[in-house]
Protein backbone atom coordinates (compact mmCIF):
# COMPACT_ATOMS: atom_id res chain seq x y z
CA UNK A 1 0.00 0.00 0.00
CA UNK A 2 1.18 3.70 -0.52
CA UNK A 3 1.71 5.96 1.71
CA UNK A 4 1.53 9.66 1.83
CA UNK A 5 4.48 11.56 3.80
CA UNK A 6 2.68 14.49 6.06
CA UNK A 7 4.13 18.04 5.32
CA UNK A 8 7.44 19.38 7.27
CA UNK A 9 9.16 15.98 6.68
CA UNK A 10 8.26 14.43 10.61
CA UNK A 11 8.47 11.45 8.94
CA UNK A 12 4.62 9.75 8.84
CA UNK A 13 3.50 7.53 6.42
CA UNK A 14 -0.41 8.17 6.04
CA UNK A 15 -2.03 4.39 5.90
CA UNK A 16 -5.67 5.86 4.04
CA UNK A 17 -7.41 3.25 6.36
CA UNK A 18 -10.40 5.15 5.72
CA UNK A 19 -11.28 4.20 2.39
CA UNK A 20 -9.79 0.77 2.90
CA UNK A 21 -12.72 0.51 5.95
CA UNK A 22 -15.33 1.86 3.51
CA UNK A 23 -14.96 -1.78 1.45
CA UNK A 24 -16.88 -4.23 2.36
CA UNK A 25 -13.88 -6.83 2.35
CA UNK A 26 -11.93 -5.23 4.63
CA UNK A 27 -9.93 -7.07 7.13
CA UNK A 28 -7.73 -6.19 9.82
CA UNK A 29 -3.99 -7.28 9.45
CA UNK A 30 -2.73 -8.96 12.29
CA UNK A 31 -0.34 -7.01 14.39
CA UNK A 32 3.13 -9.12 15.43
CA UNK A 33 3.47 -9.87 18.81
CA UNK A 34 6.49 -7.03 17.99
CA UNK A 35 4.12 -4.47 17.26
CA UNK A 36 2.10 -5.01 20.33
CA UNK A 37 4.96 -4.58 22.63
CA UNK A 38 6.39 -1.81 21.05
CA UNK A 39 2.45 0.03 21.38
CA UNK A 40 3.03 -0.87 24.73
CA UNK A 41 6.10 0.80 25.18
CA UNK A 42 4.98 3.77 23.93
CA UNK A 43 1.72 3.40 25.78
CA UNK A 44 3.14 2.36 29.16
CA UNK A 45 0.77 -0.32 29.46
CA UNK A 46 -0.57 -3.09 27.54
CA UNK A 47 -3.31 -1.57 25.25
CA UNK A 48 -6.71 -2.71 25.39
CA UNK A 49 -8.77 -3.37 22.43
CA UNK A 50 -5.81 -2.87 20.33
CA UNK A 51 -7.10 -4.11 16.24
CA UNK A 52 -4.23 -1.80 14.08
CA UNK A 53 -1.36 0.73 13.62
CA UNK A 54 -2.93 2.89 11.23
CA UNK A 55 -0.39 5.25 11.12
CA UNK A 56 3.30 4.61 11.27
CA UNK A 57 6.66 6.42 10.33
CA UNK A 58 8.48 5.35 7.12
CA UNK A 59 10.74 2.75 9.57
CA UNK A 60 7.67 1.38 10.70
CA UNK A 61 7.12 3.06 14.15
CA UNK A 62 3.60 2.88 15.31
CA UNK A 63 2.46 6.99 15.71
CA UNK A 64 -1.32 6.21 15.72
CA UNK A 65 -3.27 3.27 16.81
CA UNK A 66 -6.40 1.61 15.98
CA UNK A 67 -8.73 0.42 19.66
CA UNK A 68 -12.00 -1.64 19.30
CA UNK A 69 -14.94 0.21 19.62
CA UNK A 70 -15.75 -2.35 22.54
CA UNK A 71 -13.74 -2.96 25.12
CA UNK A 72 -14.68 -5.12 28.47
CA UNK A 73 -17.91 -5.39 26.96
CA UNK A 74 -18.45 -1.30 27.04
CA UNK A 75 -18.80 1.36 24.51
CA UNK A 76 -14.84 3.08 24.08
CA UNK A 77 -15.62 5.82 21.55
CA UNK A 78 -11.97 6.85 21.57
CA UNK A 79 -10.82 4.67 17.97
CA UNK A 80 -7.55 6.35 17.25
CA UNK A 81 -5.01 7.25 19.65
CA UNK A 82 -1.85 9.06 18.61
CA UNK A 83 1.12 6.56 20.12
CA UNK A 84 4.22 8.08 18.13
CA UNK A 85 6.56 9.74 20.87
CA UNK A 86 7.78 13.12 19.07
CA UNK A 87 4.05 13.81 17.90
CA UNK A 88 2.79 13.37 21.37
CA UNK A 89 5.88 15.79 23.00
CA UNK A 90 4.55 18.08 20.29
CA UNK A 91 0.94 18.24 20.80
CA UNK A 92 1.86 18.44 24.42
CA UNK A 93 3.52 21.58 24.05
CA UNK A 94 1.21 23.52 22.08
CA UNK A 95 -1.59 22.39 24.29
CA UNK A 96 0.52 23.73 27.73
CA UNK A 97 0.98 26.78 25.14
CA UNK A 98 -2.91 27.39 25.39
CA UNK A 99 -2.98 26.33 21.91
CA UNK A 100 -6.51 24.43 23.09
CA UNK A 101 -8.04 27.87 23.86
CA UNK A 102 -6.77 30.05 20.90
CA UNK A 103 -8.53 27.13 18.24
CA UNK A 104 -11.05 27.20 20.34
CA UNK A 105 -11.76 30.96 19.94
CA UNK A 106 -11.28 30.66 16.53
CA UNK A 107 -14.08 28.42 16.23
CA UNK A 108 -16.07 29.89 17.99
CA UNK A 109 -16.25 32.57 16.01
CA UNK A 110 -16.65 30.82 13.08
CA UNK A 111 -19.73 29.26 11.70
CA UNK A 112 -17.21 27.76 8.89
CA UNK A 113 -15.14 25.75 10.97
CA UNK A 114 -18.08 25.14 13.41
CA UNK A 115 -19.92 23.16 10.28
CA UNK A 116 -16.60 21.42 9.19
CA UNK A 117 -16.16 20.13 12.12
CA UNK A 118 -19.67 18.39 12.77
CA UNK A 119 -18.50 16.69 8.94
CA UNK A 120 -15.61 15.49 10.79
CA UNK A 121 -17.40 14.31 13.69
CA UNK A 122 -19.98 12.23 10.87
CA UNK A 123 -17.90 11.06 9.05
CA UNK A 124 -15.57 9.82 11.92
CA UNK A 125 -18.82 7.96 13.94
CA UNK A 126 -19.19 6.54 9.99
CA UNK A 127 -15.55 5.28 10.36
CA UNK A 128 -15.93 4.10 13.82
CA UNK A 129 -19.26 1.85 13.05
CA UNK A 130 -17.92 0.46 9.81
CA UNK A 131 -15.43 -1.10 12.02
CA UNK A 132 -17.64 -2.91 14.41
CA UNK A 133 -18.03 -6.82 14.32
CA UNK A 134 -21.74 -7.73 13.90
CA UNK A 135 -20.58 -9.46 17.85
CA UNK A 136 -20.04 -5.68 18.82
CA UNK A 137 -23.61 -4.47 17.14
CA UNK A 138 -25.25 -6.91 18.87
CA UNK A 139 -23.58 -6.15 22.17
CA UNK A 140 -24.78 -2.38 21.93
CA UNK A 141 -27.91 -3.27 21.04
CA UNK A 142 -28.73 -5.78 24.09
CA UNK A 143 -27.32 -3.96 26.37
CA UNK A 144 -28.78 -0.58 24.82
CA UNK A 145 -25.57 1.18 24.62
CA UNK A 146 -24.78 2.18 21.07
CA UNK A 147 -26.12 5.78 21.46
CA UNK A 148 -22.38 6.16 23.45
CA UNK A 149 -21.62 5.68 19.96
CA UNK A 150 -23.75 7.27 18.08
CA UNK A 151 -23.67 10.62 19.93
CA UNK A 152 -19.78 11.11 20.52
CA UNK A 153 -17.54 12.04 17.73
CA UNK A 154 -13.80 12.19 17.26
CA UNK A 155 -12.19 11.79 20.86
CA UNK A 156 -15.54 10.48 22.26
CA UNK A 157 -16.63 14.09 22.24
CA UNK A 158 -20.34 14.47 22.67
CA UNK A 159 -19.92 18.54 22.09
CA UNK A 160 -19.46 18.66 18.51
CA UNK A 161 -17.97 22.32 18.25
CA UNK A 162 -15.30 21.68 21.40
CA UNK A 163 -11.87 20.82 20.95
CA UNK A 164 -11.16 19.32 24.50
CA UNK A 165 -8.38 17.75 24.02
CA UNK A 166 -5.47 18.17 20.43
CA UNK A 167 -4.36 14.60 20.62
CA UNK A 168 -7.42 13.15 19.60
CA UNK A 169 -8.29 15.34 17.00
CA UNK A 170 -4.48 14.66 15.60
CA UNK A 171 -4.43 10.73 16.16
CA UNK A 172 -7.83 10.89 13.77
CA UNK A 173 -6.39 13.25 11.69
CA UNK A 174 -3.37 11.45 10.71
CA UNK A 175 -6.22 9.02 9.10
CA UNK A 176 -8.28 11.04 7.75
CA UNK A 177 -8.05 14.42 7.54
CA UNK A 178 -9.93 16.74 9.64
CA UNK A 179 -10.70 20.64 10.48
CA UNK A 180 -8.43 20.79 14.19
CA UNK A 181 -5.71 18.57 12.58
CA UNK A 182 -5.23 20.99 10.03
CA UNK A 183 -5.05 23.78 11.96
CA UNK A 184 -2.74 21.70 14.16
CA UNK A 185 -0.38 21.29 11.35
CA UNK A 186 -0.29 25.14 10.98
CA UNK A 187 0.86 25.45 14.42
CA UNK A 188 3.22 22.82 14.20
CA UNK A 189 4.38 24.31 10.84
CA UNK A 190 5.04 27.86 12.93
CA UNK A 191 6.56 26.24 15.64
CA UNK A 192 6.48 28.81 17.87
CA UNK A 193 5.04 26.84 20.40
CA UNK A 194 7.59 23.92 19.99
CA UNK A 195 11.17 24.84 21.67
CA UNK A 196 13.04 22.24 22.05
CA UNK A 197 14.77 21.29 25.98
Amino acid sequence: MRGTLLPLDIGVNRRRCYHLAMQSDYHDTPLTADQRARVAVLLGREPRGLRAIPVADTHGEPLVIRVASVVDEKPFPTLYWLVGAELCLRIDRLEAAGCIARLQDRVDASTTLQKAMHNDHARHREERLRFLSDAERQLLSEKGMQAALDERGIGGISEPTRIRCLHTWYAAHLVTPNTIGQLVDELIAEGEYLATD
